[in-house]
């Protein structure tokens, strides 16, 4: 299928992506992806800390509850989130470093 795809097949994530800028400019820059593989999808994904993710899901108007949340390799909390977005899914994607574990005998 993605051999098949035109530019103009991924019209639609890139007019969200336009969308966004304008109303949502004032925001953290995430990482961006638009593929053709899924050429409905915009995905926007925050890298080092939570606090990007989540002024992004606030602004969109996402419940928390509808919030994935995961650990990867032990070290990495990552928080998913969708949304339909002017005809696309947009994803939030945000990865944050688990704390460290408290060494046992030691004072908090």
């Amino acid at each position: 299928m993605s051999q098949d795809l035109t530019f103009d097949g991924l019209a639609v994530p890139l007019r969200v992506l336009r969308l966004l800028a304008a109303d949502f400019g004032h925001l953290p820059a995430p990482h961006i992806d638009v593929s053709t593989v899924f050429p409905d999808r915009l995905q926007l994904r925050f890298h080092g800390s939570l606090t990007a993710f989540e002024t992004w899901r606030d602004a969109l108007g996402i419940a928390p509850d509808t919030v994935a949340y995961h650990e990867q390799c032990g070290d990495t909390r990552v928080l998913m989130a969708s949304v339909d977005y002017a005809g696309a899914v947009l994803e939030l994607v945000g990865y944050g470093d688990l704390p460290a574990p408290a060494l046992a005998g030691t004072a908090a």
